[in-house]
C-alpha cells in the first residue's frame, strides 16, 4: 500500500471514528495544524475545527459510515479521490462526493476540498 492510500485511509477512518478521543489521535496524526477542509455544505479550519465539523456530520449521518470508492489517484502535492456514504448495515450509498486534497512535505493534508456528486 502506498503512503497515499494510508493517508486516504486515515482521512476516511476519521470521518467514521465515533470516540472523540480516537478521531483527535487520528486528526492529529492525519491533519497538520493548520489544515483546512471545505465543501458545500460546511467548512473546518485547524483540527479543533476540523474534529467539530466531523463530530456534527456525525451526528447529522446517524447509521451510515464513509467507504472510498477505488483507489486514491495522486500527483506532485495533489490526490482525488471518492467516497461513498453508506447505510452501515449495507446497501446502496445515500451520498458520493469527490474531494481533492493538498498534502505538506510532512505527509499530512494540508487542505481538502469536497464536491458532492450524488446527495438524496
Amino acid at each position: 500500500m502506498t503512503d497515499t492510500t494510508n493517508l486516504i485511509d486515515n482521512y476516511i477512518a476519521i470521518w467514521n471514528e465515533a470516540d472523540p478521543r480516537r478521531r483527535r489521535e487520528l486528526i492529529a496524526q492525519t491533519w497538520t495544524e493548520d489544515a483546512t477542509y471545505v465543501d458545500p455544505m460546511m467548512t473546518g479550519t485547524g483540527r479543533d475545527g476540523i474534529d467539530a465539523m466531523i463530530a456534527g456530520a456525525r451526528q447529522q449521518f446517524p447509521g451510515l459510515r464513509f467507504e472510498l470508492a477505488g483507489a486514491p489517484d495522486a500527483h506532485h502535492d495533489r490526490v482525488r479521490f471518492t467516497w461513498h456514504l453508506k447505510p452501515e448495515d449495507g446497501g446502496d450509498a445515500v451520498a458520493i462526493g469527490s474531494d481533492f486534497a493538498v498534502v505538506a512535505a510532512d505527509g499530512r493534508l494540508r487542505s481538502v476540498t469536497g464536491f458532492l456528486d450524488l446527495v438524496p
